[in-house]
């Protein structure tokens, strides 16, 4: 049985292929890129997680809830 991927390993792993997918092609907004990638589906998982609730998936992401609701708004997650 394998152990199971921390995120941190899940994410230099992605990277690591993006790059070999690249092929030599110079990389560009990889920062922009990885959050995008990463920010909607763990919203929709703690929003998920909270049953719809966005005080509580606010505290569970240590963020406040005007910030999860225009991050929400942006993603069309409301």
């Amino acid at each position: 049985m394998t152990k199971p991927q921390n995120i941190d390993d899940a994410v230099t792993k992605c990277l690591e292929k993006y790059f070999h997918d690249l092929d030599g092609t110079p990389p560009t907004a990889i920062y922009d890129m990885v959050l995008r990638a990463v920010e909607r589906p763990m919203l929709e998982v703690v929003m998920q997680r909270a049953s719809g609730n966005q005080l509580r998936a606010s505290e569970m992401l240590g963020i406040n809830r005007n910030t999860l609701r225009k991050k929400l708004q942006h993603y069309k997650l409301l």
